[in-house]
């Protein structure tokens, strides 16, 4: 069998047709797509196509590639871009011909379309001085490829537009041996001349970086090429400055039914260690620091695979989808590890995520553990500083965020939103009583509907003391006549918060 490996970045319009052309291969197949944290519909579309989806640890197509390798299931991979509509239907097998037959351990692609101008004025000059025998490519940037895993496995995925390059020479260097596939016609957009400029620095980067010897006649002529050094930036900033109000799920308890750590423990046989950790009742940072070991020599496809297995809790696609119509940005929050929440986010739709960090070499976990800057108080760990934070880089008010996670574990969150809902809290006492503005028994969220305004452009929660909205009593909804605004009451009486599904 083989494994397609799809990294996708804000390709909603075109995935679909491409996954459709794919399965039309004679081949048995499994499809990957690999989303590089798409800001629109594409993990949805691909997800219509029944296709398996995960997120990038990174943003970057070099990392989306190599993390394919590593969910994909079979020794034959192959890569094609997610925006490309003019696939011939046997694709896969012309890519993958050369490698089930023996002939070729890497099959690079090249179709009918005359070469780009960063092929011709750059990738093909330098290798003509470095490379000479890998001068005759026709196309050495394309990216529609197939390998076998025993040389994926050894070669660097650069991260940026250097990678198709890289990979050529990678192979190159190991001794694959190497053949070039006519994949027919092949349309893709004109890039912009910024774009054009960028990568011919990132191409030519990789290609001297890579040369194990530079001719000594040749230094002059390679020190005239621009190259810069600076590493890019990938961090995602997410757009959600235009929204003014807010929904932020707590990963482990509103949106996954079993705890995250606990089922990786299982699947990595680590179940006594995580017990262990949890008896010695460390402090909340100390207990977080030592349950992030249990990661250590995981890959991100492997924990992608652990999070893909927990059951969601039953309609909180639809129920985000509509929050989203109403104006909420929603996202998560988690004492885990953003590159698992991002994945979560992504398959949902949601807008961000707050969460810590677990460090990453060459996409397997180190064991170490940072601390997000937003979860620190003083120096303590405090998850609801996050609400200055957002209030200082979104411009959302603590009052209009609807928080929803577990009654005894998120105390002081549900108390500091301006609406704290306590979803199936684990234990029902005089805490979540408390704290919580409402309380959501069984396993849906269809009742958070009824608490989130549906039209109003700006949600603001009346400006009334937690001690004058325990006085308003039975009702749950107050009407604002000169407004024509519905809000939710902010308290209600202790023995009417229950709302049962």
């Amino acid at each position: 069998m083989i494994s397609i490996v799809i990294p996708v970045l804000n390709e909603g319009a075109t995935i679909r047709q491409v996954i459709k052309t794919i399965k039309k291969t004679s081949r048995k197949i499994e499809i990957i797509v690999v989303d590089d944290n798409s800001t629109d519909n594409t993990v949805e579309e691909a997800m219509k196509e029944h296709v398996r989806v995960i997120t990038s640890s990174q943003r970057g197509k070099g990392i989306s590639m190599r993390e394919g390798m590593m969910a994909a299931k079979h020794d034959i991979i192959a890569y094609v871009d997610g925006d490309i509509l003019t696939y011939p239907d046997n694709i896969i097998d012309l890519l993958t011909g050369p490698i089930e037959k023996d002939e070729a351990d890497f099959v690079k692609s090249y179709f009918e379309r005359q070469a780009g101008r960063v092929t011709q004025l750059v990738a093909k000059p330098l290798l003509s001085i470095l490379y000479p025998e890998l001068s005759h490519f026709q196309q050495p940037l394309s990216g529609m490829i197939a390998a076998r895993r025993s040389f994926l496995s050894r070669v660097h995925f650069e991260n940026d537009y250097g990678v198709d390059i890289g990979l050529l020479i990678d192979m190159h260097h190991l001794g694959a041996r190497i053949t070039e596939a006519n994949i027919g016609k092949v349309e893709n957009a004109m890039q912009t001349w910024e774009q054009l400029s960028k990568m011919s620095r990132e191409v030519s980067r990789t290609i001297l970086r890579k040369a194990e010897n530079i001719p000594q006649e040749n230094l002059e002529t390679l020190g005239n090429i621009n190259l810069i050094r600076e590493q890019m930036e990938y961090a995602i900033l997410e757009s959600i400055d235009k929204l003014q109000k807010m929904v932020i799920f707590n990963l482990d308890h509103a949106v996954f039914t079993q705890s995250y750590l606990q089922w990786a423990a299982v699947a990595f046989d680590q179940e006594e260690r995580l017990q262990d950790i949890n008896a010695a009742r460390h402090n909340a940072l100390t207990t977080m620091e030592l349950s992030a070991t249990i990661f250590e020599g995981r890959n991100i496809a492997e924990m992608l695979e652990v999070a893909d297995a927990i059951p969601l809790v039953p309609g909180i696609r639809e129920i985000v989808r509509e929050l989203k119509k109403r104006g909420y940005a929603c996202g998560l929050m988690t004492d885990g590890f953003g590159t698992v929440a991002r994945h979560i986010k992504n398959k949902l739709g949601m807008d961000f995520v707050f969460a810590n960090k677990l460090h990453l070499v060459n996409s397997v976990a180190t064991g170490a553990f940072t601390v997000a800057d937003y979860f620190l108080k003083d120096n303590e760990y405090c998850k609801s500083a996050v609400f200055p934070y957002i209030a200082q880089q979104y411009h959302i008010n603590t009052q209009n965020i609807i928080y929803v996670g577990d009654g005894k574990r998120d105390s002081q969150l549900l108390a500091e939103a301006g609406i704290g809902v306590a979803f199936c809290p684990q234990y029902r006492g005089e805490i979540v009583e408390k704290v919580a503005d409402k309380i959501i028994s069984g396993l849906s969220l269809a009742p958070l509907l009824d608490i989130a305004p549906a039209s109003p452009a700006k949600f603001k929660l009346p400006a009334i003391s937690k001690k004058q909205a325990r006085k308003i009593g039975m009702g749950s909804l107050v009407g604002l006549a000169g407004a024509g605004l519905i809000y939710f009451a902010m308290r209600q009486l202790r023995n009417k918060k229950e709302v049962t599904c």
